[in-house]
């Protein structure tokens, strides 16, 4: 069998940058507003990297579809269209839309879904979006999973160009969510869920040095955004995704100070944010899977451009875990319950970390540098770490405060899992 293709670290839409210039001057209240809810749905958002072997995950989105009765549209308009494979006649190595989407409803059944159907509409079938045959499939779910690619394909397929309202499809996926269906994704196809300024690409180093712009860019370092959004299925924050994976604490953090959001859900790969009761004021939030979420909060931080350069003060970083539940409304963070306040004993230094967002320019970078120095000071005596990037001219700094109110929890006496409330400041080195 084919191994499941894995998005690259940057994806380029060719001509991309004129594509979104209808879609950055209005303002989201463009987007329809659907219906208040009934009984509301879920979503299950995972951070991309998902493992064909995660019966967690896909067991989480086929419960919550109906078990043994689920019905999943797979809906992968975020890869490429068969027309722009040159293997889409290879079905070992093909990658594009109607292979994927065949892949993926082949492992909902392997999981235990009683159907799964690829939903046909991508570059390649744009009419579809708005096909009464579609819509009836669409109908006949009680849930649905968006794969990964590129979140701007989801954009351009599923909403109505320059006036940024439902497709037909996407207007009945809507409506099921809103009766209590599941709607799951996993690396763009979680991305898609965002409301206002999704991110549509970006590294953590240029993001610090230059700041973020609306638009898609060719150039893929660049940190830009798409002011109207995506399908706003979440509400309470950004999202960003393979966070640990590529290191980009650093550009969700920027984005977030740059369009004034207080809250950024950053997804770890091979690992769900459960959410109940999404687009509400209610939003409830767990973990599932190995890795975890950050939880970024903005709210007490202030940013200030010099002439030296880009700064932050004052964030918080919390890290949560299998099991560890978020509450939105109340932003606290409550642990699984196995797990225990750790005290910390360590009088060793935290470990010099000299690129903490994993620089892609590093030839010997390793991923989740900044979750592991956050724990490596969370089992330390030490209340203050300071971390570097590997870029210089201007470097940055990220200092990491144990401040009143941090705590740290595991399931073990020695090894930190969930981490919450750690002060984060960024500053020009």
């Amino acid at each position: 069998m084919r191994a499941r293709p894995r998005p690259a670290r940057r994806v380029v839409l060719a001509g991309s940058t004129a594509l979104v210039l209808g879609l950055l001057t209005a303002t989201p209240a463009a987007q329809a507003t659907p219906a208040r809810p009934h009984h509301p749905g879920s979503l299950v958002l995972v951070g991309g990297g998902l493992k064909d072997d995660n019966s967690q995950v896909y067991g989480e989105i086929i419960r919550r579809a109906g078990g043994s009765t689920a019905r999943i549209g797979v809906i992968t308009a975020a890869s490429v269209p068969e027309s722009q494979d040159p293997d889409a006649a290879d079905p070992d190595r093909c990658s594009n839309s109607a292979c994927n989407g065949a892949y993926y409803a082949d492992l909902f059944k392997k999981h235990g879904a009683a159907d799964a159907q690829w939903v046909p509409i991508d570059l390649d079938h744009l009419a579809n979006a708005d096909s009464d045959s579609v819509v009836a499939q669409v109908n006949a779910m009680t849930g649905f999973f968006f794969g990964g690619g590129d979140q701007y394909r989801y954009v351009t397929t599923l909403l109505n160009g320059d006036r940024h309202t439902d497709s037909r499809v996407l207007a009945a996926i809507r409506a099921k969510l809103a009766h209590g269906a599941v709607v799951a994704g996993s690396s763009a196809g979680a991305q898609i869920a965002s409301g206002r300024d999704m991110v549509t690409g970006g590294e953590s180093y240029e993001g610090l040095r230059d700041g973020s712009s609306p638009g898609y860019f060719d150039d893929a370092t660049r940190l830009g955004y798409l002011p109207r959004g995506g399908f706003g299925f979440l509400r309470s924050g950004l999202i960003d995704t393979h966070t640990g994976a590529y290191g980009r604490e650093g550009r969700a953090l920027r984005l977030a100070a740059d369009t004034h959001h207080d809250r950024v859900y950053a997804l770890e790969e091979n690992t769900a944010l459960v959410v109940d009761d999404p687009g509400t004021s209610r939003e409830r939030l767990s973990v599932l899977g190995p890795n975890g979420v950050a939880v970024l909060d903005l709210r007490r931080a202030h940013a200030r451009d010099t002439p030296a350069g880009w700064s932050l003060h004052n964030a918080r970083y919390s890290y949560l875990t299998h099991g560890d539940r978020y509450l939105a409304r109340t932003w606290s963070a409550v642990p699984a319950s196995d797990k225990k306040r750790l005290v910390p004993r360590d009088t060793t230094p935290v470990p010099e970390n000299p690129d903490v967002f994993f620089s892609a320019a590093n030839p010997d970078g390793r991923p989740y540098v900044f979750r592991s120095t956050a724990r490596a000071l969370a089992v330390r005596t030490q209340n203050r770490a300071t971390a570097t990037t590997y870029e210089t001219q201007p470097g940055y700094t990220v200092t990491l405060t144990e401040a009143q109110g941090f705590t740290a929890w595991s399931a073990t006496e020695t090894d930190p899992q969930t981490l919450i409330g750690l002060q984060i400041d960024v500053t020009p080195k």
